[in-house]
């Protein structure tokens, strides 16, 4: 038996049959446009999405007997407002993740309706990114298309829809919205009045294990699939990926430095910080987990190679870096405002500590060094709150760099574990798709058998304290600039 797992990313979506042990066959990628209407905005057409799904379905089992294919899950990126009209019809492009333009709708979220009732009702405050103000910026500014939306989906469910006809959601996922009541695993009342939404307009929620449908029969006929192929709920692709890198159960944890950057700790209890600068989500194994998002890692890296540097050699430019925990010039990787631990979407990218001598490598160690920084501003309040782990997985394509995982693990000053198949969400859905159609009996049962670390990275005493003091440097940074950037 087969299973397909399915990463809707950002710029592009990723498919993989994985066979019923776990290993890779095959995987095939289709890449689609993001649109930027204005500054700060970050639209996407889920036609595109399907479009790509599709052809990437055909190509990836093309030669494969049909009926060997058991299950599909989906992973994919959160947030993104989908809506749909009374006909299931796309009413504009998805507002996406990354997208600025709720800062007033936030504002109003955190400070009228107060972070210490969106904590009671949601466990998380508002987030420029988050679905919950998407929803009030297109009630202020788009009330016509407002008053026509029937079904508010995430963008993987949407590609579940278009598969199976049902609408339909996961607990991580969900978590992201704004919307959900996070510890009681449900939709929130409250949050629906405050949104001036109701519950038929809100997908049914399944845990990212559970089927959800099957492909219907005529979108099989034209994929190229057999009858009775099921369809789990998946996941948001942190909590998928936390998966395909066996991130799952207490102790445990996963940076992955993608186009966002994140730190993911699952925990069999539900917890929150004390100001909310952690994501307190649900996790795909029917737990929960806490997570720090920094908007900007492997695109801060792709930024200062193709568009500063103008070239694409990466690893040359990496290539003599040796003086870890020396370099004198700091980097805010604030290039679409933050998340993580700010919440400012005004925030923005800063090179600062340039002097005559400053290198063009300098710059890039720089760069590298202030993702790390950000990831390690949320680890920071992950030990605040006694969670204690001595290791961390990672992935992304941040990943791929040696030196970038050196820098990780002195910065963090926690051993770094690399996969034998690093493929993040896609691995996680077809993971989730194995556990949903019995061929496991639990997300853990799956992860213990499948994950595989090919490779360790230890910190260095002496290189992780000198981290330790420029880490201490950077974080009073952003505060003294905070008020430049609001008058920016």
């Amino acid at each position: 038996m087969y299973f397909i797992g399915i990463d809707l990313g950002t710029s592009a979506v990723k498919l993989l049959l994985m066979d019923r042990e776990g290993s890779i066959k095959k995987s095939v990628s289709k890449e689609y446009p993001i649109d930027f209407p204005n500054p700060g905005w970050s639209e996407q057409n889920p036609e595109d999405w399907y479009r790509g799904t599709a052809e990437g379905l055909k190509e990836l089992t093309h030669g494969i007997d049909k009926d060997e294919i058991a299950g599909i899950g989906l992973g994919g990126q959160m947030h993104g407002l989908v809506v749909l009209d009374k006909d299931d019809r796309v009413i504009r492009p998805a507002i996406l993740w990354n997208d600025g333009r709720t800062g007033v709708e936030t504002d109003y979220l955190n400070e009228r309706i107060g972070q210490e009732k969106l904590s009671e009702y949601a466990g998380n405050i508002a987030f420029a990114g988050f679905t919950a103000p998407k929803i009030l910026w297109m009630r202020e500014h788009e009330p016509e298309n407002y008053k026509r939306i029937d079904k508010i989906m995430l963008p993987k469910d949407y590609i579940a829809y278009r598969l199976t006809g049902v609408h339909c959601t996961d607990p991580s996922d969900a978590s992201g919205t704004l919307f959900f009541d996070v510890k009681k695993r449900t939709w929130s009342e409250e949050m629906m009045e405050i949104c001036g939404i109701a519950r038929e307009q809100l997908p049914d929620i399944y845990e990212s294990y559970e089927v959800v449908g099957t492909v219907k029969e005529n979108i099989a006929g034209e994929l190229g699939l057999g009858k009775d192929v099921k369809v789990v709920a998946g996941a948001g692709d942190n909590a998928a990926a936390a998966v395909g890198t066996g991130t799952v159960g207490e102790g445990k944890c996963n940076v992955s430095l993608g186009t966002s950057g994140t730190i993911f700790i699952p925990s069999r209890e539900f917890r929150v910080d004390e100001n909310n600068t952690l994501h307190a989500f649900a996790h795909a194994d029917g737990n929960y987990h806490l997570m720090g998002v920094i908007l900007s890692a492997a695109s801060c890296n792709k930024w200062w190679m193709e568009d500063i540097l103008d070239t694409e050699d990466f690893a040359s430019e990496q290539d003599g870096i040796d003086n870890l925990g020396e370099n004198r010039v700091y980097f805010l990787p604030y290039l679409m405002g933050e998340r993580s631990p700010h919440n400012d979407p005004n925030a923005r990218g800063t090179f600062i500590g340039m002097t005559l001598e400053t290198s063009r490598k300098d710059m890039t160690l720089a760069m590298m060094e202030g993702v790390a920084f950000a990831i390690r501003d949320s680890y920071e309040v992950a030990k605040s709150l006694g969670i204690k782990v001595e290791r961390t997985k990672m992935c992304g394509g941040g990943a791929k760099s040696p030196l970038w995982r050196k820098i990780l693990a002195n910065v963090l000053n926690l051993k770094v574990d690399i996969l034998a198949a690093e493929e993040g969400p896609a691995l996680g859905g077809a993971m989730l798709a194995a556990v949903g159609c019995g061929e496991y009996s639990s997300v853990e049962e799956i992860t213990e058998k499948v994950v595989e670390t090919v490779l360790t990275v230890e910190p260095d005493p002496g290189i992780a304290a000198l981290y330790d003091k420029r880490y201490k440097v950077y974080r009073s940074i952003y505060p003294r600039l905070k008020d430049v950037f609001k008058k920016m």
